[in-house]
């Protein structure tokens, strides 16, 4: 029953893709949601039974590769990590597959776009249940493929073929870091299984190599390959610049690739090897810090966006950046914890959008929407509840995680732990200012465009659906889970998640003053009343005075930078452009036309033609002649030098005759080309 998880989407994606055009469109909708709900239903039951019950379930479906003594197994490994994740994908998924329906219905090649939703679940089933890394790369891999997919769907735009490349493109280049590591692990311990390699990964703390003359751990060196691969997948700092850009695809697929599953797979990397990252201090440190600058550096672009779909996929960008520095801290219940609320009010906020952007007619500038409340009061009630979640608002399902990484950051009590947590407490309130400029600019403030949008309903019955039950997700969810994810005492992470003696600070929290447990929701207070005021003035005529002043000064000083998503893209255009260039230049022009090509076929075509014209002799009528006579000489030379070598083997210039040779052969080459021009 276990392998129907993964079974009933790859099914659901066979039928639909290759016999779609043999049934009806009906019968493939009611088929494909009827897979993904039963998938749905054996998860949450794999859920409890794993969770409830503290047992690890390993099983072996074949055995896939034999390399001498070396077997790489086709195997599923159903922990507590794995069920949690399993408990997300198949959730979300099935409700964006319900959401797609009614969000694509005009769309005439819906089955083909339901198929690759298929597809994607899939992989990413196949990612989070693999027993060894071989596994789990070949669900990596499938992931990127189905993304790139999604994204590309409606293939004429432009738009959407570059957002796909580069996000093909950027997660390649940290995919091979990943290899890597995969590559690195197999020659130390001989294996890619997870529950070997963590069983043995201690005995290499004291393990050491030389690169470049400098040495490095090979602990630290594993750990810097995995996480490069994570912070490429979940789109951290310095590889966050395609996670935006693929807001091109249609807005399930933002949705369920870039809020809900695929940018966590990242963080689930990190969980899953705990073992690993624990024995590299250096390493979860550098997590911290890239985590805190990105939480930091993602909210300030949202607030100079004004696609509402590019604020929200940033906004996840800065949420990631949250989870990775909780598990930097090694507290990674927490962080897990975070990932599983995060999907389900993410899940809502672009699901939300959706419904907005396909009421008024594919429009995603908030400059071009405002007074929509009177229009759309559920898509309204859904994204202040979203927004107020994302906040941190109490008792809502982000509060429960979000305040408490917080709370752990600080609980440290380390110079570089404040400077996460005072990282962490401005993105907190950079990301209520971020909210609520959404909320105003598309409900309330009228709207500055010329054309007044015409909404004559609300989404249908197949968007309202899930967004109802995000929305009862988005308020309880937190609630129920969170002594049994994160509790003091909780059971569920012995057989997962290893955390060393010296790491584990969930007690110290407990002590910390109120003041700095309540800061971060004052902050959001604050984040929340200095949009409405920034918001209020920009509406009002202040003519010459000092407030007018200052707004105008803050604005032209920020928004050309972070609008333009602090320049990455400008800069990675710029050397990637020139490094194309100078590569073409020196490799293709110099080397492989130019030199190579010179003394190769060119110059010894040119050589024997030039001696055949000057002697009178018509030693080459075809190139097949001639290619006849050259391997002919070619061959003698090398029984020469065979003959030579074994009589004379001591004598250094009868070993080396035929080198003396071919190098007289090309000097008197290049000599009567030089003459012959």
């Amino acid at each position: 029953m276990y392998f129907l998880v993964l079974f009933l989407p790859f099914f659901s994606f066979f039928i639909l893709f290759f016999f779609s055009r043999f049934l009806t469109k009906s019968i493939l909708i009611i088929f494909n949601l009827s897979c993904l709900f039963f998938s749905c239903v054996i998860s949450i039951y794999i859920f409890f039974e794993v969770i409830f019950f503290n047992v690890i379930t390993v099983f072996t479906l074949y055995n896939w590769i034999f390399l001498n003594f070396y077997e790489i197994t086709f195997g599923f490994l159903f922990d507590s990590v794995t069920c949690i994740m399993l408990f997300i994908i198949t959730i979300i998924s099935f409700c964006v597959h319900v959401y797609s329906v009614g969000y694509m219905s005009h769309d005439p090649k819906l089955i083909k776009f339901l198929s690759f939703l298929s597809l994607f679940t899939f992989f990413m089933l196949l990612l989070v249940t693999s027993d060894n890394f071989i596994q789990l790369f070949l669900g990596w891999e499938g992931v990127g493929l189905a993304s790139y997919l999604l994204i590309n769907f409606w293939y004429t735009r432009i738009s959407a073929n570059k957002a796909a490349l580069k996000a093909m493109i950027m997660n390649r280049i940290a995919d091979v870091f990943f290899f890597f590591f995969i590559c690195l692990i197999f020659l130390l311990l001989g294996t890619t299984d997870f529950l070997i390699t963590f069983e043995f990964i201690c005995y290499l703390t004291f393990e050491f190599i030389y690169i470049l003359g400098f040495k490095v751990n090979l602990i630290d060196l594993l750990c810097f390959f995995l996480f490069i691969g994570s912070i490429g997948k979940s789109a951290q700092l310095f590889f966050h610049t395609w996670l935006p850009d693929a807001m091109e695809g249609p807005t399930p697929v933002s949705s369920l690739l870039h809020a809900a599953t695929m940018v966590t797979a990242g963080v689930f990397l990190i969980i899953r090897c705990s073992p690993i990252f624990e024995y590299s201090n250096y390493i979860l440190f550098f997590i911290c810090i890239i985590g805190g600058v990105t939480s930091l550096f993602s909210g300030l672009i949202a607030v100079f966006q004004y696609d509402i779909k590019k604020i929200i996929a940033y906004s996840t960008c800065s949420q990631l950046g949250y989870m990775f520095f909780s598990a930097g801290l090694s507290t990674y219940n927490v962080a897990i914890f975070h990932l599983f609320n995060h999907a389900f009010f993410k899940a809502l906020l672009f699901l939300s959008a959706g419904a907005i952007i396909h009421c008024i007619f594919d429009e995603q500038d908030m400059r071009k929407m405002g007074s929509l409340l009177n229009m759309l009061p559920f898509t309204y009630f859904c994204i202040f509840l979203g927004s107020l979640s994302i906040m941190g608002f109490p008792f809502l399902t982000g509060f429960f995680s979000k305040e408490l990484i917080l709370e752990l950051t600080f609980s440290r009590f380390l110079i570089d732990s404040y400077f996460i947590y005072f990282l962490g407490v401005s993105s907190a309130f950079l990301t209520a200012l971020y909210s609520t400029r959404l909320i105003f600019l598309v409900f309330f403030i009228e709207s500055i465009s010329f054309n007044k949008f015409i909404v004559s309903h609300e989404c249908d019955t197949f968007m309202f659906l899930p967004m109802i039950f995000l929305c009862i997700c988005t308020i309880f969810v937190g609630y129920i889970f969170n002594d049994l994810i994160i509790g003091w005492g909780s059971f569920i992470w012995g057989n997962s998640i290893f955390i060393l003696k010296n790491n584990f600070i969930e007690i110290d929290s407990a002590f910390i003053s109120p003041f700095i447990k309540n800061l971060p929701l004052i902050v959001s207070f604050f984040g929340f009343f200095c949009g409405l005021i920034f918001l209020i003035l920009l509406k009002i005529n202040l003519k010459n005075s000092l407030i007018k002043k200052i707004v105008k000064f803050f604005i032209n000083s920020f928004y050309s930078f972070f609008y333009n998503a602090g320049l990455f893209n400008i800069l990675y255009n710029n050397i990637f452009i020139l490094l194309y260039k100078y590569s073409y230049i020196f490799f293709t022009k110099i080397l492989d036309k130019g030199f190579f090509e010179f003394i190769g076929p060119f110059g010894i075509y040119k050589f024997f033609r030039f001696f055949s014209l000057k002697s009178n002799i018509n030693m080459l009528p075809s190139i097949l002649f001639f290619s006849i006579f050259i391997m002919f000489l070619f061959i003698l030379l090398f029984f020469l030098w065979l003959f030579l070598h074994s009589l004379i083997i001591n004598f250094f210039f009868f070993n080396y005759t035929i080198f003396y040779l071919f190098l007289f052969i090309l000097l008197f080459e290049l000599y009567f080309i030089k003459k012959n021009k």
